[in-house]
This record gives C-alpha cells, structure tokens and sequence, in this order.
C-alpha cells in the first residue's frame, strides 16, 4: 500500500466541483470523455508516483488495493 490519500484533502472542494463542472458545460458525451481523459493523465503525471497510480486505479474500481 502507498501513501494514496482517500479522505477529504482538497482545501475547496466544492469550488473545483464547480470548476470541473463548468468544463463540461456544453460538451457532448464523446467531447467530456475526452476532457476527463486529458484531466487524469495531465494529473497522473503530476503524481509521477506508478505505486500511487495502480492504487488510485484499484480504488476508483472498488478493488481493494
């Protein structure tokens, strides 16, 4: 197991949700799709951690990790 943290740890959550939200305003499915796909890797290179990654995979499957 790594450090992937799971709890609440976003200083505005409910601001990025707004934010994240307002990036789809308007986009078709395929269009969306792609811009969640773009979020998670430019994201995923942020992290740079592949431990930290398969986790975050295992979690978001509902697979223990």
């Amino acid at each position: 197991m790594t450090d992937l943290i799971l709890t609440p740890n976003l200083d505005n959550a409910d601001g990025f949700y707004a934010d994240l939200v307002a990036a789809h305003d308007g986009l078709n499915r395929h269009d969306s799709d792609a811009l969640n796909a773009r979020l998670l890797l430019i994201l995923a290179n942020h992290i740079g951690d592949t431990a930290v990654l398969s986790d975050a995979l295992k979690a978001a499957a509902l697979k223990e990790t």
